[in-house]
């Protein structure tokens, strides 16, 4: 009898403890429910209603990034050859025909390379529409040449402007005026030019 009085007994703590547990989870606001069950929204977090959404930051510009560009010189076989600048982005028309106008380096002069275009990149301005750059020198004249050398100034623009993606052919103009131009056979021609007007002086090989 005293066993049966026992387990009684220890069935009726654990009833209890059944009790006491779920009381507590109820009064810690956890639901029961075997469904799901709405939650009011102001039992909802505020940051839960409102989630701030991630946003990309926005792009670094490195304006002392160079790309290299290419420019024309002219070879000792008087053809203009074609070399490398480094110019600093965003590397537009006016810039690359600026470093064409510095002319080339040491070792570039030592190798036999020259250059009939003198100047800087403040002294030239080029702008492209319909496929046709308009270079507008300005301040002074960058070619100081006359003859197969002024043809061979006029092509290191053309072939440098026309490597340009979009370019196609090349107008000139002095301080907004527009000038003629010599062709590879000489003849003067207010432009557009290409390069197939200097077919002569194109690069060898």
């Amino acid at each position: 009898m005293r066993a049966v009085a026992a387990l009684r007994a220890v069935r009726a703590m654990g009833a209890l403890s059944v009790v006491l547990v779920a009381g507590t989870v109820a009064a810690c606001g956890i639901p029961t429910s075997q469904t799901p069950t709405a939650i009011a929204k102001v039992a909802v977090p505020f940051h839960l209603l409102d989630p701030v959404t991630p946003t990309s930051a926005p792009p670094v510009l490195h304006p002392d990034v160079a790309v290299p560009e290419t420019i024309y010189l002219v070879a000792p076989t008087q053809h203009v050859i074609a070399v490398t600048r480094d110019v600093q982005i965003p590397a537009t028309l006016s810039e690359i025909l600026g470093a064409l106008l510095e002319g080339p380096t040491a070792a570039e002069s030592a190798f036999g390379l020259q250059s009939f275009l003198t100047g800087n990149t403040a002294q030239v301005k080029a702008t492209v529409s319909g496929g046709v750059a308009t270079v507008d020198f300005y301040s002074a004249d960058p070619v100081q040449v006359v003859g197969p050398d002024q043809t061979l100034a006029i092509a290191q623009v053309v072939f440098t402007a026309t490597g340009q993606p979009g370019v196609t052919g090349v107008v000139f103009q002095i301080d907004d005026k527009p000038i003629d131009v010599p062709t590879g056979r000489g003849v003067q021609v207010p432009g557009p030019v290409d390069r197939a007007s200097y077919q002569p002086q194109a690069p060898v090989g």
